[in-house]
């Protein structure tokens, strides 16, 4: 047997809201396709509107956005007009922190919930906790954009060398966890690569080798990552290293498994893992790369490994790989 429950007491109900005139969303306006709202919403914003109307900032008024956010948190007026009412009333913002941890669990994918985060951070300023509790929502969902671009937007507005600090074991953490996240592996690139901490040329040599060894260790045990190979890409890119540096790397990833030498041993070119489901899409993909920039003759090798991903490997891209190949023997007509 079901048990109804009742609609919470509407404003218009209430004796201490008796001062406040409601203003109807269509007021004087008959529109030819309205949205049917339930009537706690309508009852909500109604009010709300009213309360615009006059300017009011008080108590009562969070506990209406509130009401409404709760309804509605994609409501970008009711939490806007809320931070107003905030800072105008002087109220306790770490209190309305410790409020929004409930919401941005609950509302993880809704904007304007870690927008107003990012408004109270502005005025509490106090950003390494927040790295705690963003660790908490990706228990949640790991790969959730807003989170990862407020965590980007604190360490890169504060700057500050001490919350950097773990910041790359903490994004090594996730990346164990799955090796796919690929929010996790632009992570690793903006903290790497991006963060605010600057380092000298021969740290920076070291820092280069690491990076490489990882990335390139990563792809041996899942060779069909395309989030690791983009890094690699990334890596090369920003440091201004052409990719046919890599050719010893990529070359066996383009073979079967029964075609790879075997017993070979290089910590700097680790091989395909033996269950790994080769040859790589990626790999050609990267492979066919480095002969198109070398030109001339390279040129034809490259084309033909565009033909095998449009007709083999990568088949859902065929009509992409035509067009390379299209281009490239133009580029050796002219």
């Amino acid at each position: 047997m079901s048990v109804s429950v009742p609609e919470p007491l509407r404003y218009a109900d209430r004796p201490e809201w008796n001062d406040v005139a409601p203003v109807e969303q269509y007021e004087n306006v008959n529109p030819l396709a309205p949205i049917f709202y339930t009537n706690e919403y309508k009852d909500a914003t109604d009010y709300f509107r009213g309360i615009i109307k006059t300017g009011e900032k008080s108590q009562r008024v969070l506990q209406l956005t509130e009401h409404i956010i709760r309804l509605n948190p994609a409501h970008y007026t009711a939490w806007q007009y809320r931070y107003e009412t905030l800072l105008a009333i002087e109220a306790n913002l770490e209190d309305e922190l410790r409020l929004m941890d409930e919401l941005a669990i609950t509302y993880l994918k809704t904007y304007q919930v870690w927008h107003h985060r990012r408004l109270l951070m502005l005025q509490i300023r106090k950003p390494a906790p927040e790295l705690v509790f963003i660790a908490r929502t990706f228990q949640v969902d790991p790969k959730n954009y807003h989170t990862w671009s407020y965590r980007q937007w604190l360490l890169a507005y504060f700057n500050d060398a001490n919350l950097w600090i773990g910041e790359l074991d903490f994004v090594e953490e996730l990346l164990n966890d799955d090796i796919r996240n690929n929010s996790a592996w632009h992570h690793r690139f903006f903290t790497v690569w991006q963060s605010g901490v600057r380092e000298g040329e021969e740290d920076r040599e070291r820092v280069l080798r690491r990076e490489l060894i990882y990335v390139k260790q990563s792809i041996s045990l899942a060779p069909n990552n395309a989030s690791a190979w983009n890094y690699l890409r990334g890596i090369l890119d920003h440091n201004s290293i052409p990719y046919q540096k890599m050719i010893t790397f990529v070359q066996p990833y383009t073979l079967l498994l029964d075609e790879q030498v075997a017993d070979l041993v290089d910590l700097e070119n680790p091989p395909p893992s033996k269950s790994a489901h080769l040859p790589c899409a990626s790999a050609i993909e990267f492979l066919a790369d480095i002969y198109e920039a070398e030109g001339g003759n390279s040129m034809l090798k490259a084309t033909e490994l565009w033909k095998s991903l449009g007709n083999e490997h990568d088949i859902s891209r065929k009509k992409y790989w035509e067009y390379r190949i299209r281009e490239g023997l133009r580029a050796i007509q002219t």
